[in-house]
């Protein structure tokens, strides 16, 4: 039985493949992160080398091995899987996907399979493959060997080099809708309908993150703690603001992580301002979005959110973190607190 939930189209395409025998030698999963692509990979894997009349069963002895990560024919790659506690450590520190776990997995691959049909080599964050791994890859894509499935998983097929895609069969994974993911935890994994509400926007489409999410409330927590500091921002002073960014984690992937939270916040302002509540995201803060789309224009508003998207541009090109998030605190539009105004008046 295959897991993969919402991607009927890739579903299709890889089973008419397995059933005509005309399946491609490479893949290349693309899709944003927790959208399924892992879960996809595996399920494939289990297909390919499943004992069941129906595969993948889940239930015979390789597709437990495979679903316990067991399988010595199943090898995953990147930046966050290593084969032992030295490739761990070096990994916390690693950016990219090095030229020698693009050897070993060459050498490895010549080997013909020791427990299944099939050797399958998943490499996950393909676009963090250095330049020395990718051409070293790419000979593996130009003459694979027989009984060998490469399963690239990508964020941006962008990023990788137009020789690597080219010979890889290309399969989206698309975000599912808000409301299959809501029906989805509810039905199968019994989360109360408030927080299936709440996590299936949050979501934006990628189940494997809302599941994550319903089991461990750290993502929420962490979630609430942001938003609760960003709260006082719009009538905060310069001093204040400054101060807030000087307490922030000076790391690119940190600095990503809220922006983009700050995006989906000032999404729902926008949303709010034209009157379509029922498409925004933040759920659980309805009234204080409420409250500042009340107090802005829709030109500040899409002024700021355009300021954020190019802050994130700039991020990706090395800028200095902590110096976007200081501009970006120039940039956000800036109200005097109620008190304040009135205060102003009656001195007037």
């Amino acid at each position: 039985m295959w897991r993969t939930i919402g991607q009927s189209n890739a579903l299709a395409l890889l089973e008419n493949g397995i059933q005509t025998g005309n399946l491609a030698h490479a893949y290349l999963l693309v899709g944003p992160n927790h959208v399924g692509k892992t879960t996809l990979a595996l399920d494939l894997a289990q297909a390919l080398n499943c004992e069941g009349k129906n595969p993948p069963c889940s239930e015979c002895q390789s597709c437990l091995r495979i679903a316990s990560g067991k399988h010595v024919d199943i090898t995953i790659i990147g930046l966050n899987h290593s084969s032992n506690k030295k490739a761990q450590a070096e990994t916390r520190t690693q950016t990219e996907i090095s030229i020698d776990e693009i050897r070993g997995l060459q050498r490895n691959a010549s080997l013909p399979p020791f427990e299944g049909r099939y050797k399958i080599f998943i490499i996950d964050g393909a676009e963090n493959l250095s330049l020395e791994a990718a051409n070293c890859l790419l000979k593996i894509l130009e003459e694979p060997p027989p009984n060998v499935l490469l399963l690239l998983l990508a964020t941006d097929e962008t990023r990788l080099l137009p020789t690597i895609t080219s010979r890889c069969q290309l399969i989206e994974l698309k975000p599912i809708s808000s409301v299959e993911v809501e029906k989805m935890l509810i039905q199968s994994h019994g989360v109360d309908s408030g927080k299936s509400r709440l996590l299936s926007r949050l979501s934006e489409g990628c189940l494997g993150w809302a599941l994550t999410a319903s089991i461990d409330d750290i993502h929420l927590q962490q979630r609430a703690e942001r938003l609760s500091a960003l709260y006082p921002l719009l009538n905060a002073s310069w001093e204040e603001r400054f101060n807030y960014v000087a307490q922030l984690e000076n790391d690119r992937k940190s600095a990503q992580e809220l922006i983009k939270l700050w995006q989906a916040w000032w999404r729902d302002i926008m949303l709010v301002k034209c009157d379509c509540q029922e498409s925004v995201t933040n759920v659980d803060s309805l009234p204080v979005i409420e409250e500042w789309a009340n107090s802005l224009n829709l030109v500040e508003i899409s002024d700021f959110i355009n300021r954020l998207q190019a802050s994130l541009d700039q991020i990706s090109r090395n800028a200095n973190v902590r110096l976007v998030l200081e501009v970006l605190m120039l940039d956000m539009p800036k109200k005097e607190k109620a008190e304040n105004r009135t205060t102003s008046r009656l001195r007037d």
